[in-house]
């Protein structure tokens, strides 16, 4: 029987497997097989640390927003800032809050003292 050469739709298909894991080091970027575990672990960590990294950043704008309230020493804490604030309805998420007490922190303690009055 004579031998049937095999289409190109496979070797396209390692192709752009391979061109997905070029960066990676040893046979992670070299075997197929290696490859393609190393693509599913590549993906699944980066689903999980999307939501991670709006985690992460969420504790850093807290801890920032509570360190400056808390160095006025005005005996005022983060959780009653966030409880005034929703009282008198202001819109200020923690975000721009955070950024206000990196950059301006005189401003950050003047909405405080609007809030307690």
């Amino acid at each position: 029987m004579t031998r049937i050469r095999r289409g190109y739709i496979a070797r396209r298909r390692r192709t752009k497997i391979r061109l997905f894991a070029s960066t990676f080091r040893g046979a992670h970027s070299r075997l197929t097989r290696t490859i393609t575990q190393q693509k599913i672990r590549a993906l699944v960590s980066a689903h999980r640390d999307r939501g991670r990294q709006k985690r992460d950043f969420r504790r850093l704008w807290i801890t920032r927003i509570n360190a400056v309230i808390r160095d006025n020493r005005v005996s005022y804490s983060y959780s009653r800032l966030i409880h005034d604030l929703y009282k008198r309805q202001l819109l200020l998420n923690r975000k721009i809050l955070a950024q206000i007490a990196i950059s301006n922190r005189n401003c950050l303690s003047i909405i405080s003292n609007e809030i307690i009055k």
